[in-house]
């Protein structure tokens, strides 16, 4: 028997499916049928070239179907929705499905949501039926409340996937349900996952620094008595005033449930970060020598790059922005910018507006006030005549701009932004790295003090105006603004150096061939086991 050299060879017949991931059925069986014609008659027929074909054509017609859980908190379901995304455009054989957690008092988390069901197509969306929230007397913060409330999904969560796996038996098309995804407060649902036989992995939407300390959270004790700790994701001694507030806060309950999370991260069948290899090295590799870890998958950087204009809730806002940043000179402008939960006190806002005035330079700030309710999501003001010093926005005209939310990225990307005074949640930090702009850090919540100190003290990435401001601490004072934002802008060249050629560590971290994408692949031929 002959065999044409396009035909495959004995050895290919125990190849994944990664290895073929666009060969289509007719294809396939187009080989099969040219093989048999071009058989000889009085030669034997090779059983095992066959047996490959054939193999490859069930492969071909196996679909994947991966469900994701997400924190319904924009830093935490934006990522998610993201990587959902980028695994199915790399490899066809996947489709998506995103279980929604309503919050109802996170209106921009809802708008998001809405506008990604009428514009998405290669991604499914289950809104889960509401269950009874947590009651007031029951959680003192929000990884409190968010733990709770996704134990208490379980039932719902149960029964979706088990439809799930019954409307894909019902199809012609051979369909597996090859993994469910959890995120970091949503851990209780390992046992959903256990239960029905379906692997599950965790995403990770911060940094890898920030997991080992998850995973090597400080004892009760040790935290009442030391001022440093050492973290085996942090080359350096941490100082205990930045660690998050939760964790020193016995009274809120959520140091009992990050233990929690942290412990149940070991039970997964991988961890996918979104991260970088060539941004957080030691990290990573912390996390690689641990034994007690499943596989970890450095992913990043996972981004929204355009998604938040096409969502922005003030659109007339957002051009007349886009449209003064147009007429700025490039690098001319430093944007201010606390997040999506971020929002600042009057008190607070006078010495940033003092500050900026200072110092002379061109800037946009995103201005929000905080939340009525410990649920809810700042606002805009509606009056920023009210919040900021007599005459300050008169005094700044064409020297700036003051307003409400603003799609960061965007703004981001625009050639006239030189500079990123920041909250340093994860998000935003990769947004900045990818765009080239260098960061001056402002913690606000969660583990972005954390966040700050490794891109200030670990990494040498960015500028320090505070490394360890709270909400409720001592005010940021217009002096040490004053002196941020002019360093940021006029005397950090070394940092606007390092920044750069990270930005472009990421983007090639992401082609064929960089760090993530083999990693990706790498995630892709164990599902796909």
């Amino acid at each position: 028997m002959k065999i044409s050299k396009n035909v495959f060879s004995k050895n290919d017949c125990r190849a994944s499916s990664q290895d073929f991931p666009r060969l289509s059925y007719s294809q396939i069986m187009h080989d099969i049928i040219h093989t048999i014609n071009n058989t000889c008659v009085e030669t034997y027929f090779n059983i095992d070239i066959i047996e490959s074909l054939l193999f490859q054509s069930l492969i071909a017609m196996t679909k994947f179907e991966v469900v994701f859980v997400a924190t319904p908190a924009i830093g935490n379901i934006v990522p998610v929705v993201e990587f959902a995304n980028h695994l199915t455009k790399h490899n066809p054989q996947f489709s998506a499905t995103i279980l929604i957690v309503t919050v109802p008092q996170r209106l921009l988390v809802n708008t998001y949501i809405q506008s990604l069901s009428s514009s998405t197509t290669n991604l499914r969306f289950i809104h889960l039926p509401p269950v009874d929230p947590p009651t007031s007397d029951q959680y003192q913060s929000f990884v409190t409340y968010i733990s709770l409330l996704m134990q208490n999904q379980k039932n719902n969560i149960k029964n979706t996937l088990l439809n799930l796996t019954s409307s894909t038996e019902s199809t012609s098309e051979s369909v597996k349900l090859a993994a469910l995804f959890v995120d970091m407060f949503s851990t209780t649902l390992i046992d959903v996952a256990n239960e029905i036989s379906v692997p599950c992995y965790l995403f990770f939407a911060s940094p890898a620094s920030f997991l080992g300390f998850m995973l090597h959270l400080p004892s009760t004790e040790s935290l009442e008595s030391e001022t440093e700790f050492e973290i085996p994701s942090f080359k350096n001694p941490l100082p205990k005033v930045i660690l998050p507030s939760l964790v020193l806060n016995k009274k809120t309950g959520a140091y009992s449930w990050m233990s929690y999370h942290g412990e149940r991260y070991k039970e997964t069948k991988g961890i996918i970060i979104n991260t970088v290899q060539e941004l957080e090295p030691y990290s990573l590799q912390s996390l690689y020598n641990d034994l007690d870890l499943p596989p970890v998958y450095p992913i990043g950087p996972i981004l929204d790059l355009d998604g938040p204009a096409q969502w922005d809730p003030n659109p007339v806002q957002y051009n007349y922005i886009m449209e003064w940043l147009d007429m700025q000179v490039p690098g001319s402008v430093v944007f201010l910018c606390f997040g999506s939960l971020g929002s600042l006190e009057v008190k607070q806002a006078e010495q940033i507006a003092i500050g900026l005035e200072r110092a002379g330079i061109r800037f946009l700030w995103a201005l929000r006030e905080p939340p009525k309710a410990r649920l809810d999501d700042p606002r805009d003001y509606a009056s920023y005549e009210n919040v900021l010093p007599n005459g300050f926005l008169k005094r700044t005209v064409g020297m700036g701009i003051v307003c409400g939310w603003v799609p960061q990225a965007k703004v981001l990307a625009h050639k006239a932004v030189g500079g990123f005074v920041s909250h340093c949640g994860w998000n935003s930090i990769l947004e900045s790295l990818w765009y080239g702009v260098p960061i001056a850090t402002w913690p606000v919540y969660a583990e972005q003090q954390m966040n700050a100190f490794e891109m200030v003290r670990e990494l040498g990435l960015a500028v320090e105006i505070r490394l360890d401001y709270t909400k409720g601490g001592d005010l940021v004072r217009a002096e040490e603004i004053e002196n941020g934002v002019t360093k940021l802008k006029n005397g950090s060249d070394e940092i606007k150096r390092k920044v750069k050629d990270m930005s472009e560590k990421c983007r090639v971290a992401l082609t064929e061939n960089g760090s993530s994408y083999n990693n990706l692949v790498s995630l892709i031929k164990e599902l796909t086991k």
